[in-house]
């Protein structure tokens, strides 16, 4: 029987390496949290910003950005592969700016998929708001170039999406915020998958139709989690639940992909990558990936902030602060994350059944 969710995958991974490989713009757009964003919070009140030293340190002028990193994130590396532009901060653009038909980044730190996480940042672009900004560059898009051209530029767009760390970071696994207390993991998982089904059909009205979902990451093991074990180690719980959300994430996948036209969604599952990179740290050149070379690792967690003190070679930490890669990490697991998807690109993808088939139609 064939997997629907890997013929999806084959031919959204076929259209965005195959599009580059032509010399066609690839147009992306990013929604996202600290992992992905490259500035939106440099515009808010906000407490999750990383617009200071020693943010962007290895980033080019070591200027900071936004950036949650030390130099660039996972998607500044694979946009560099695609050999496009890393796609702007939405907030830095006026809203008839012509860069909106090149992709849009509107990832933002301290976001999370409910709109109750993140709280205590004061000001975050949660990821109904992501997609209520969506909604106006599409409306600006139409005012450009048309309705039936308008609905043709998005259709065709590839929707990166990377929300859910936050929700067990920022809200479900801080011991005083009320979810924790108020759900147990079962209900808080079904929370977060009902809610994130409903912000992908909203997404898909708006016209997305290929959509790559990237799922959580070992979180148990980032800086911010390991300090509250008294060795120091993974905390294995957190890493149960993360794949039990990633489960049902891929569940609901499969489900809005038979039910939603033209739906073409699929599960990227990097859980894996980072677990070995973190395990196996010195098979990828590292030394160090139980805590962070800017030594701020609490139980609440903690930013790089200009008082911070750093390790001597950058290159050697897996991580870079309580919660976040450090550019040398994420150039990693972007190479292993591209080399996967190229290859299964340049495969044979498996036939799925016609009447699955016609439901890929775009």
């Amino acid at each position: 029987m064939v997997n629907l969710d890997q013929v999806l995958g084959f031919l959204i991974i076929g259209i965005v390496v195959s599009v580059a490989s032509a010399g066609e713009q690839v147009v992306t757009y990013v929604f996202g949290d600290s992992l992905t964003e490259v500035g939106n919070n440099n515009y808010l009140q906000s407490l999750a910003k990383s617009n200071f030293p020693f943010y962007g340190i290895d980033y080019e002028g070591g200027i900071a950005t936004g950036r949650f990193s030390n130099g660039r994130t996972i998607g500044d590396i694979i946009s560099a592969k695609l050999g496009i532009q890393s796609p702007p901060p939405y907030l830095s653009l006026k809203p008839n700016d012509d860069a909106i038909l090149k992709g849009v980044n509107y990832a933002s730190g301290g976001a999370g998929i409910l709109n109750d996480t993140g709280l205590y940042f004061i000001q975050r672009m949660t990821f109904d708001d992501q997609i209520n900004s969506f909604e106006k560059t599409k409306e600006a898009i139409k005012a450009k170039i048309g309705e039936e051209a308008a609905e043709k530029h998005v259709n065709k767009a590839v929707y990166f999406i990377g929300m859910g760390s936050n929700d067990y970071v920022n809200n479900f696994l801080q011991p005083f915020l009320a979810a924790g207390e108020q759900y147990t993991h079962d209900e808080f998982v079904e929370l977060l998958t009902s809610t994130l089904g409903e912000q992908f059909t909203r997404l898909h009205q708006f016209g997305a139709r290929k959509m790559v979902f990237h799922g959580l990451g070992p979180l148990g093991c980032i800086p911010s989690q390991r300090v509250k074990s008294t060795r120091g180690i993974c905390l294995k719980q957190v890493n149960l639940w993360v794949q039990e959300f990633n489960s049902k994430v891929k569940k609901l996948v499969a489900t809005l992909n038979k039910h939603l036209p033209y739906a073409q969604i699929t599960f990227a599952d990097t859980f894996p990558i980072v677990l070995d990179l973190i395990e196996n740290p010195t098979a990828y050149g590292f030394k160090i990936s139980n805590t962070s070379c800017c030594n701020v690792d609490t139980s609440v967690g903690g930013l790089c902030l200009p008082n911070s003190k750093l390790c001597k070679n950058r290159t050697e930490y897996v991580f870079w602060d309580a919660f976040h890669p450090s550019d040398a990490a994420n150039q990693v697991i972007a190479d292993r994350v591209f080399a996967s998807l190229s290859h299964e690109a340049s495969s044979p993808a498996p036939a799925p059944s016609p009447r699955k088939f016609l439901s890929l139609k775009t």
